[in-house]
């Protein structure tokens, strides 16, 4: 088995994880790959799903090869390929000049990406005839790993020593989407410029498409270099079901969005997350990637992984031979296009490590 087809099936099938008493933890609940932890398979940072249904009775295990002592990926008990875990990050240690614990405020992703979620509510979360079935974004603020409300201070604060300490090269911010027209897109503003006062360091910022396009400038201009808006699913009878919330806005707004956004930000500095496995169609996919990439956004295929405590904690993950399919003619799509993740100044689809589409780009 390749690496390819490594990283595709464990982040299908979730990895079972015996405790090695490291100190790492994984991620339960909140906005991003919950339920996941990162490991280092070669030269390669993934996430991978380790607190899933479907993890806990996945062939892969992690554990201490008690020779070596090192940590080791197994395939139904047999080793298969070292792996090792990311440090804990120097800044998790600090609190901010109001008390706030560094990791309430951001998190390490991947191994250099610096990550936060500035409205942990949402308007549609505790709605049944709105919440998106996926989404987890108030658990870990229920469970007190988290605040609300991160204000810019303290976001430029936690940045400015995540690079310092820990070398992080980019930041994610998205949010929960408020009861504003903007969507979200006001306060990302007034926390990007507060972050680029303090540290050079490119920014992503994620929302709904906000009522405004006017909002793409003055993202940019407050130091936002790439923007993410989340499809999630493409086909509207999914749409419907699985976000009713987000459903109202229409695919149609998306992408007029998606156009207006890239004459901000520029040709593949623009992208969405798509959740394969929802319940679109490979066709379905294909075809919006395909126009995504036409219209110079570049579509962040990402392998659904079924929450805890969500409404599809039971929904199964994709299979690995149906992501293999849609990297194989998505990284054919993004080749012939000239596209590339590593060309992406900051975010979800420069990280990567939530997919194994670049692997295949």
């Amino acid at each position: 088995m390749n690496k390819q087809q490594l990283i595709t099936d464990i982040q299908s099938q979730g990895l079972s994880w015996v405790d090695t008493e490291d100190g790492v933890t994984g991620r339960k609940g909140g906005a991003g790959p919950s339920d996941h932890r990162a490991i280092t398979l070669e030269d390669t940072t993934v996430m991978v799903p380790i607190y899933t249904i479907a993890s806990a009775k996945s062939p892969y295990t992690a554990t201490i090869d008690p020779v070596t002592d090192r940590l080791m990926l197994q395939l139904d008990h047999q080793d298969i390929a070292p792996i090792a875990l990311p440090p804990t990050p120097k800044f998790y240690n600090l609190t901010t000049k109001d008390g706030i614990p560094y990791n309430q405020i951001a998190l390490l992703h991947s191994r250099d990406v610096l990550a936060t979620t500035v409205l942990q509510t949402c308007k549609r979360y505790r709605d049944p005839a709105t919440v998106c079935q996926f989404c987890a974004i108030e658990k870990s603020l229920e469970a007190g790993r988290t605040i609300a409300r991160k204000t810019p201070e303290q976001l430029a604060e936690v940045t400015e020593a995540a690079v310092r300490l820990d070398g992080v090269k980019h930041l994610v911010m998205t949010t929960g989407t408020p009861h504003t027209s903007d969507r979200g897109a006001a306060y990302l503003t007034e926390c990007a410029k507060a972050i680029k006062a303090r540290v050079d360091i490119p920014i992503q910022a994620q929302c709904e498409p906000p009522d405004d396009f006017i909002w793409f400038d003055r993202l940019k201009a407050a130091g936002v270099d790439t923007l993410g808006m989340h499809l999630e699913a493409a086909d509207p009878q999914v749409r419907a079901k699985i976000m009713p919330g987000k459903a109202t806005v229409p695919l149609e707004y998306y992408f007029e969005a998606f156009a207006a956004a890239v004459q901000v930000f520029g040709w593949g500095q623009v992208n969405t997350y798509l959740l394969a496995g929802l319940g679109d169609s490979l066709e379905t996919l294909l075809e919006v990637s395909d126009r995504l990439i036409n219209l110079g956004v570049y579509p962040f295929i990402v392998p659904f992984v079924p929450i805890t405590d969500t409404p599809l904690a039971d929904h199964p993950a994709p299979s690995s031979e149906f992501m293999l399919a849609i990297y194989q003619q998505v990284g054919a799509m993004l080749k012939k296009a000239g596209m590339s993740s590593a060309d992406i100044k900051a975010g979800c689809a420069k990280c990567g490590a939530c997919s194994a589409l670049s692997n295949f780009e």
